[in-house]
């Protein structure tokens, strides 16, 4: 070969290389680019973070066919006639922290339409441990609007009716008007309350949460009526004051069976250097608000929120379920109410002198719920003798002093008080 033929073949070597280099930029070039377009088209797809109303991306009955397409599985699973009563609803959800932001979401996920979400709160950094979907970047910003602005890049469709304030029961009229569906989050024992005897009295359906904290094991979570609730601190005192209004069941709740014990978590005092500080009531997001720390294993609020969802979502739908129902004791409270009648009517007759005619048809200042308060709320339905549960009686403490019978209007009164009463009961 000759000089001139080789250095033509080098040349034409290096134009192949430099071409073929070329070409491959050009190709590697061309897919980054439409791969970056691909990921500005999803970011874009994406609902800006506000809590503006969002345009329909596509056309309304394009936009019906990718809503039904996303709920396919609850469709199914609730009939078309389910789901349309779960989307028509209006449920309101009061406590949007670790159990209310969970059932909040599963919720909008399940295919409710119009969610009121009603809490005063902030998001903090304590809360991201439970909370279903705040982030480093919405600590300081109100749970609500957190959860609306999150939930809409999921379920842009949903309704979010947000009120940034505390539910009070003065305020109960506006806050759940036109409310078909209740969910009580609330960890505050005077709202609580206030609630659930509103919903019980004027016949709006609701399900309420009990104690999350110092809970661990998520297969003692039960959802029944409140009377049938155990081992929950909150449950009982919801249950005392509840009954104080004349309430001893009908509110479903959920709540945790699991008992406390050696190496468990338990409510936490404050330090003596916070209380060095004084004025350690400002720790509490609210007056009366608990300043304790209650140990929350991030898990359980979750379990709690989901079981509250369901419960919503299955009552709603028309779907079967099979929940603990009530204790069923109103026979065992009538017939302590009968006995304490009885011995009554012995009372009178030995402190008046009546006889059997005189004492027929003594008022008691007692009634059968009642009874199941002092037995069940006060002593817990145990003898205070022998702690044993069963042939239970209320007797007095001592033999009264002076008259026991108060007269008037032709009506004899006894003139007992529930203090007065002790639970005894045999083995």
């Amino acid at each position: 070969m000759t000089p001139t033929s080789s250095h033509h073949a080098a040349h034409l070597a290096a134009t192949a290389l430099v071409s073929g280099a070329l070409v491959a930029t050009s190709i590697l070039a061309f897919q980054r680019l439409r791969r970056e377009r691909r990921v500005d088209d999803l970011k874009h797809s994406i609902p800006p973070p506000t809590g503006e109303e969002l345009p329909y991306l596509v056309a309304p009955t394009q936009q019906w066919k990718l809503i039904l397409e996303q709920l396919a599985r609850n469709r199914v699973f609730l009939s078309d006639a389910g789901l349309a009563a779960l989307r028509n609803a209006k449920i309101v959800v009061v406590g949007c922290g670790g159990v209310g932001s969970h059932c909040a979401a599963a919720l909008a996920r399940s295919g409710a339409s119009h969610i009121r979400l009603i809490d005063f709160d902030m998001v903090s950094l304590s809360s991201l441990n439970r909370h279903a979907v705040a982030t480093l970047a919405d600590v300081g910003t109100p749970k609500v609007e957190c959860l609306r602005r999150r939930l809409r890049a999921v379920t842009p469709w949903v309704d979010f009716d947000c009120r940034n304030e505390m539910f009070s029961e003065k305020d109960a009229n506006r806050l759940l008007e036109d409310a078909e569906f209740v969910v009580d989050a609330i960890d505050n024992i005077d709202s609580k309350v206030g609630l659930l005897a509103y919903c019980h009295e004027k016949g709006i359906q609701v399900v309420s949460s009990m104690g999350a904290g110092c809970k661990s094991d998520p297969t003692r979570i039960f959802v029944g009526d409140i009377s049938a609730s155990t081992e929950d601190p909150l449950s009982r005192s919801t249950r005392r004051r509840l009954r104080m209004r004349g309430i001893a069941s009908g509110i479903p709740v959920v709540f945790s069976t699991e008992k406390p014990g050696t190496g468990k978590a338990q409510l936490l005092p404050l330090s003596e250097e916070e209380f060095a500080k004084g004025k350690v009531g400002e720790l509490a997001p609210m007056a009366d608000f608990r300043v304790r720390i209650l140990p929350v294993l991030g898990t359980m609020p979750a379990v709690f929120g989901c079981a509250a969802a369901n419960y919503v979502i299955l009552k709603l739908a028309g779907y079967p379920t099979d929940n603990v129902e009530t204790k069923g004791r109103d026979k065992l409270y009538e017939t302590i109410l009968a006995q304490v009648q009885g011995s009554e009517e012995k009372v009178a007759r030995a402190s008046m002198g009546w006889g059997a005619e005189n004492v027929k048809g003594l008022k008691l200042p007692l009634t059968a719920a009642d009874v199941g308060y002092l037995v069940e709320e006060v002593y817990r339905g145990r003898s205070v003798v022998s702690g044993v549960p069963t042939r239970l009686a209320l007797v007095r403490w001592q033999a009264p002093e002076g008259k026991t019978i108060k007269e008037g209007d032709g009506q004899k009164s006894s003139r007992l008080r529930l203090g007065e009463l002790y639970l005894e009961g045999k083995g």
